[in-house]
C-alpha cells in the first residue's frame, strides 16, 4: 500500500471524525488489505488529528487479527454530561473495566513481568466505551476496515474506583441498567475469561513496537455484556456485580 494511499485513508477517517459524519468503506488503493496497513491507517490517524493517546482498548489476537486501538485524549471523560455523538437517537456503550497508570511502562529492550505491570496500575475503574464507526451502517465494515478506523471507539467514559484485587478476579460480572423505567440485568462474561490477560499482551505488543504506556493512560480489555443502547439526556446506572456502580448522563455532541 503506497504511503499516499495510507495518507488518503487516514485523511478520510479523520475527517469523519471530527465532523462527526459517517460514510462508505474505503475504496481502491485507500482499502486496507493487511494488518499492517490497517495499522498504519491507524496510525496516521494519531497523526493528522495531533490529539494525544489518553489510553488503548485491546483483546486477545487471535484468527489473524490485533485488537488495538488509540482512545483519544480528548475523549476521555468523567464529565456529567459526558458529549457524544448520538446514532439513531441512542448513545451505544460498553460495560467495561480501565486499567488506569500512575508511572506508565515506558519502552525498553526486555519484556515487562506480570507483576511489573501491575505495580504500574493505580487503580481499577468502572468504565464505559462509547461506540460510533466512521462508517456507514451498511455494509458492515470488513475487519480491516474497522480495525483502521479504531475499533468502533468514539471514547472512553471512566466512572468510580474499584478493589484493584476483586476487579482483577472479575471474569463474570451481572451488569445491571437502570435507566427511567428500564430495570434489565444482563449476564456479564469477559470476553477473555481474564480482565488482565488482553492488557498483558497490549504491553508486550507496545513494547516490541518500540511504544509504551504513558502516566494517566487507561486500558480497557473487553465489554462484560456486549453493546448496551442508553438514551441521551437522562442518567443511567449500571451496577457491575457485588464491584460498584456508576452514573452517567450523555448529552449529544
Amino acid at each position: 500500500m503506497h504511503a499516499d494511499a495510507i495518507r488518503s485513508a487516514a485523511i478520510t477517517l479523520a475527517a469523519r471524525r471530527l465532523s462527526g459524519e459517517c460514510g462508505p468503506l474505503l475504496q481502491g488503493d485507500a482499502a486496507p488489505q493487511t494488518l499492517d496497513e490497517a495499522l498504519a491507517i491507524q496510525q496516521g490517524v494519531r497523526e493528522l488529528l495531533g490529539n494525544g493517546v489518553g489510553g488503548w482498548k485491546c483483546g486477545l489476537p487471535g484468527e489473524g487479527r490485533v485488537v488495538l486501538a488509540p482512545i483519544f485524549a480528548s475523549t476521555v471523560s468523567d464529565a456529567a454530561p459526558c458529549p457524544v455523538w448520538v446514532r439513531d437517537g441512542v448513545v451505544r456503550t460498553e460495560p467495561e473495566l480501565a486499567f488506569v497508570f500512575a508511572s506508565g511502562l515506558p519502552a525498553r529492550g526486555q519484556p515487562y513481568s506480570r507483576d511489573e505491570v501491575l505495580a504500574a496500575v493505580s487503580g481499577v475503574r468502572l468504565a464505559l466505551e462509547l461506540i460510533d464507526s466512521r462508517f456507514d451502517a451498511e455494509p458492515k465494515p470488513p475487519f480491516l476496515q474497522s480495525l483502521a478506523d479504531g475499533l468502533v471507539n468514539q471514547g472512553l467514559w471512566l466512572g468510580p474506583l474499584v478493589d484493584k484485587a476483586r476487579a482483577l478476579a472479575a471474569s463474570t460480572l451481572a451488569i445491571r441498567v437502570q435507566q427511567g423505567g428500564r430495570d434489565e440485568v444482563l449476564d456479564g462474561v469477559h470476553p477473555a475469561g481474564d480482565p488482565l490477560a488482553p492488557l498483558l499482551w497490549l504491553v508486550e505488543y507496545l513494547r516490541a513496537q518500540g511504544e509504551g504506556l504513558l502516566p494517566g493512560q487507561a486500558v480497557i480489555t473487553g465489554s462484560y455484556a456486549g453493546v448496551v443502547a442508553l438514551q441521551p439526556g437522562e442518567p443511567a446506572t449500571l451496577q457491575f456485580g457485588t464491584l460498584g456502580a456508576l452514573t452517567v448522563d450523555f448529552g449529544a455532541r
